[in-house]
């Protein structure tokens, strides 16, 4: 609590939450642009995926940064080390599906 310690309860919840309303519209954008590409538009299926994937990476760093206070650690190590581990998380839920799925055929 290096720099916040004299911020009281009342100063650091003040005010109408724009960064988390801007983040919202942003991630309802995204998914919503998402879905018209898969949907709407007649692409071929390796640029859709890659697209589709795009827009995802930009909404999960939408979401750290407008959600997950991921500039407000006091320590920022510890970011770090949560972010590798979800990232390697996310990469193992995937990869295991992937493999599960392929080997089930």
């Amino acid at each position: 609590m290096q720099g916040n310690e004299h911020v009281t309860a009342s100063q650091s919840h003040r005010g109408f939450p724009w960064r988390q309303v801007i983040g919202l519209i942003l991630s309802l954008a995204l998914t919503i642009i998402a879905w018209w590409v898969a949907l709407v538009l007649t692409l071929p299926l390796m640029v859709t995926l890659t697209i589709i994937v795009s827009l995802a990476c930009i909404q999960a760093f939408i979401q750290l940064f407008m959600f997950m206070h991921f500039t407000e650690a006091v320590a920022p190590w510890i970011q770090i080390v949560g972010m590798v581990f979800g990232v390697f998380t996310a990469f193992a839920v995937v990869a295991g599906s992937i493999w599960i799925m392929w080997y089930s055929l």
